[in-house]
């Protein structure tokens, strides 16, 4: 018995538990990153019904994925048959202040600027979509896929074609803390799963910031 904790104790230091084989990071409780700032106020409601950020975006939109490339084996696709459709919501934040997730990111094309208070999300010809995709700029990434797998979020930023580690989101260096479902992640933070209806909020410095909470629409 006393030999059993004394291992468990050890895999609990190296910030990983074993799971059917596989490690994952663990988390520990948001009391133990002290005193936060109040989260901000999110915005209003946008077209897909989820707050937009009255701030500046990390980093334009990209698309790394292309008709003719693949990222880490995610394609951009005409017309794909859906098998796998989820939602995620991120929250970014460098140095306490506000980043949006910009609209268009997996869209190839670069999606072009249209009128309107939110723009539109038109569908082009030729234009196609990688299987993690942002529509608006809310944060809503949605996971688009004629397969079913796992994603996780290096994924996404690697089809964004921007930089995410434990000392830089996008453009912005310094540490990086990561918060998922209101629980510190201790692991690096490009292996955070992509599960359904997950809230991620990432944020590069000080001061940190309490998590931000969404209500996903029933729709989704």
């Amino acid at each position: 018995m006393t030999r059993t904790l004394v291992v468990l104790g050890a895999v609990l230091v190296l910030g990983a538990v074993s799971c059917g084989g596989a490690k994952v990071p663990a988390t520990r409780p948001l009391s133990t990153l002290g005193h936060l700032q109040p989260a901000p106020d999110p915005g209003k409601l946008g077209p897909e019904l989820i707050p937009m950020p009255n701030a500046p975006a990390l980093a334009p939109a990209g698309a790394k994925a292309t008709p003719t490339k693949t990222v880490d084996g995610i394609k951009c696709q005409h017309d794909e048959r859906l098998a796998f459709h989820i939602h995620i919501h991120l929250t970014l934040f460098v140095d306490g202040k506000a980043r949006a997730v910009p609209a268009g990111v997996g869209v190839w094309p670069k999606l072009q600027k249209q009128s309107g208070l939110y723009g539109q999300f038109v569908v082009t010809q030729g234009e196609c979509f990688a299987w993690l995709i942002t529509r608006f700029a809310d944060g809503l990434l949605h996971v688009e896929a004629p397969v079913t797998r796992s994603f996780v979020l290096g994924e996404f930023f690697d089809v964004w074609g921007q930089p995410l580690g434990r000392d830089q989101v996008g453009p912005a260096k310094g540490a990086v803390t990561a918060i998922v479902n209101g629980a510190v992640w201790t692991g690096d933070p490009r292996e955070i799963p992509l599960i359904s209806h997950e809230q991620i909020q990432l944020e590069v410095g000080t001061p940190l910031v309490a998590p931000e909470h969404i209500t996903f629409p029933g729709a989704f």
